[in-house]
């Protein structure tokens, strides 16, 4: 398979009006996959969803130029999450799905992931082939003036959405008499989200619903929940729910103001859907960062938890190998197989939901179904992603990750690993004894430090 180096983990992803995030790479991109998808004799069509990040202006019309001139009809939705592109190419039959944004990441950067017409994201090996055709020119592609494409936006994108993602609530159940502190982080779900609580019965209080173009996760949404937290206590509220910039991943909190992340929602979905019968495979699909705590609990339940490595592609190619219909990740990340091809958090959050109704408690004693094991993360910054693997074959790095394991042998797990989608490094250990995991964290990271000069 031919190397790649456009995409990453999740897409193509970097800094805005830089490469690859640049209107001529965008336009090569939209070329490219739009001859990779035509597939034979009728109207070709691609779904293009963003999120609320200022650039995404000028990828969007970067991108739609490349599908039409190579004879693909276009059809653009505005600001919308990343599972909702990816059911709407699924359910209209589109060819290919396109979805600009960089997720969790500031507003500086921006990122184009793709959905096949399954509204699964595609493998490496479409990628590779896709990146293939940038890289050798695209021009042989471009079709004659009467067969370009023609381009309209899809009005009823957001409502077709809020629907889908309502027939996941139980039928029957409503959301009457909950507080709801809702965390959009200015992102893709502003609109979307609010609706959807408010229309099944709840009391929602907005935050992170004013996006202006940069304040995308800025201070707000599921990678700052503090946010969240502070406002749920504040307003009373029964539950806080915050999602990132593109929707497709959710960090809840209870009423105290405690963070309920990834793990615990995979623990409760995964507890009652074992109960109902509707968990498929006997087991759940998780992450190498997945806290043991999660694999002790499910063990107890007699449920499986197979990991993969990191990026919820990765679990989603699990969930299907195995036949589970539950996995995701301990940042948010939920795919309920059941209803989504991709990570949703309001979808994930309506199922928290549906627990918190059925059980009638407070969600300080319904959504803490384990307690996990000392765990510390931390990132190291290098200057490129190049630069970031380069310092994992450092041999005196070998030396002190082999020390390292040596120390939390028996007690504990060390995890490094290089970011897909970030110039970054991410250190991570869990075990019983959390100063001997904060300890082993900190030198890991202090020999990593001594290479980003």
């Amino acid at each position: 398979m031919t190397a790649r180096r456009l995409f990453g983990t999740d897409g193509v992803r970097g800094t805005a009006n830089r490469e690859p995030m640049t209107a001529a790479t965008a336009l090569k991109i939209g070329m490219a996959a739009g001859r990779q998808f035509q597939r034979g004799e009728y109207r070709h069509t691609v779904v293009i969803g963003k999120d609320t990040r200022l650039s995404c202006y000028m990828l969007e019309q970067a991108l739609t130029a490349g599908f039409t001139s190579v004879g693909m009809d276009v059809l653009l939705t505005g600001p919308l999450p990343t599972p909702a592109v990816a059911k709407l190419t699924r359910s209209m039959r589109a060819d290919l799905g396109v979805m600009i944004s960089a997720s969790h990441n500031p507003y500086e950067d921006n990122g184009i992931k793709l959905f096949g017409p399954d509204g699964y994201k595609l493998s490496d090996e479409t990628e590779a082939e896709i990146e293939a055709l940038v890289g050798n020119g695209v021009e042989a592609a471009l079709v004659e003036p009467a067969r370009l494409g023609r381009v309209r936006r899809l009005e009823d994108a957001s409502g077709r959405y809020i629907e889908y993602v309502k027939s996941t609530f139980p039928s029957g159940r409503r959301l009457d008499g909950l507080k709801i502190v809702l965390d959009c982080a200015n992102g893709a779900a502003y609109r979307v989200a609010p609706t959807i609580l408010w229309e099944l019965g709840a009391e929602v209080v907005p935050i992170g619903v004013t996006p202006d173009g940069m304040n995308i996760n800025a201070r707000c949404g599921a990678m700052y929940p503090q946010a969240l937290s502070r406002a749920v206590v504040e307003e009373g509220a029964d539950l806080g729910i915050a999602l990132d910039g593109d929707a497709d991943r959710v960090v809840l909190c209870d009423e105290r103001g405690r963070e309920i992340d990834g793990d615990q929602v995979l623990g409760l979905i995964g507890g009652k859907w074992a109960e109902t019968g509707d968990l498929a495979g006997g087991g759940v699909v998780a992450t190498v960062m997945s806290n043991l705590g999660l694999e002790r609990f499910l063990a107890g339940k007699k449920l499986h938890m197979r990991r993969t490595q990191v990026g919820d592609r990765y679990v989603v190619e699990a969930m299907r190998d195995l036949g589970y219909n539950l996995g995701g990740e301990q940042s948010g990340h939920v795919i309920l197989g059941n209803y989504s091809t991709t990570g949703d958090g309001l979808a994930a959050a309506l199922q928290v939901l549906a627990a918190l109704v059925e059980d009638g408690g407070l969600a300080s004693e319904v959504l803490h179904v384990f307690d996990p094991l000392p765990q510390v993360l931390k990132n190291v910054r290098f200057k490129s992603r190049d630069a970031a693997k380069a310092a994992l074959a450092e041999p005196d790095v070998a030396a002190a990750l082999a020390e390292a394991e040596n120390r939390l042998a028996g007690g504990g797990r060390l995890l490094i690993r290089s970011s897909g989608t970030e110039p970054v490094i991410r250190v991570m250990a869990e075990g019983e004894d959390e100063g001997a995991v904060k300890a082993v964290v900190d030198w890991v990271v202090s020999v990593f430090e001594t290479k980003t000069a």
